[in-house]
């Protein structure tokens, strides 16, 4: 499948916002103004297009950033240095097309310069089972458990070395 990874604009936020809210709840809400701090704050914010079609997004964020979500916060707190992916959408019509493997390939050679790892966190409650699996097939390991959302919600913090990949 032939696809192309580009650094995100203004006017694809729309339409990023869309797929971000039918990806919920494996994904948090978000508005559009979060969306635009986003794009202002973090250090890879990229779109993924099938023929010149959005089919989907990866926001990562180093330590230090003007952003408050709990589970960033707690990377922060057990770690100096990381890449932290904030969310990763990809349409449902390309699911199981080696998309995400993409991603992060394409995120580890942008992150491999600035930190040792990237991390991420999974829900357990609500389960997100296709995601746990794609992280850990991917390499990525638990390396804490956190609760959010006045106990809705469970996730399990993971970590990739980057240094796996030498």
């Amino acid at each position: 499948m032939n696809f192309t990874i580009s650094n995100t604009i203004t006017d694809e936020l729309p339409y990023i916002l869309k797929m971000n809210q039918e990806a919920l709840p494996a994904v948090s809400s978000v508005s559009i103004e979060d969306m635009e701090h986003f794009l202002y704050i973090v250090d890879y914010f990229r779109t993924l297009k099938v023929e010149n079609k959005i089919a989907g997004f990866l926001i990562a964020l180093s330590p230090g950033k003007d952003y408050s979500s709990l589970n960033y916060k707690w990377f922060e707190k057990t770690y100096n240095s990381f890449m932290y992916v904030d969310r990763i959408v990809i349409d449902t019509n390309y699911h199981r097309n080696g998309l995400g493997t993409s991603f992060y390939n394409d995120l580890e050679t942008f992150s491999i310069k600035k930190s040792s790892r990237i991390t991420c966190e999974v829900n357990i409650r609500p389960k997100n089972e296709g995601s746990m699996v794609f992280h850990e097939n991917y390499g990525f390991e638990q390396v804490g458990t956190q609760t959010t959302e006045e106990g809705k919600k469970e996730v399990s913090l993971m970590s990739y070395e980057l240094t796996n990949i030498f």
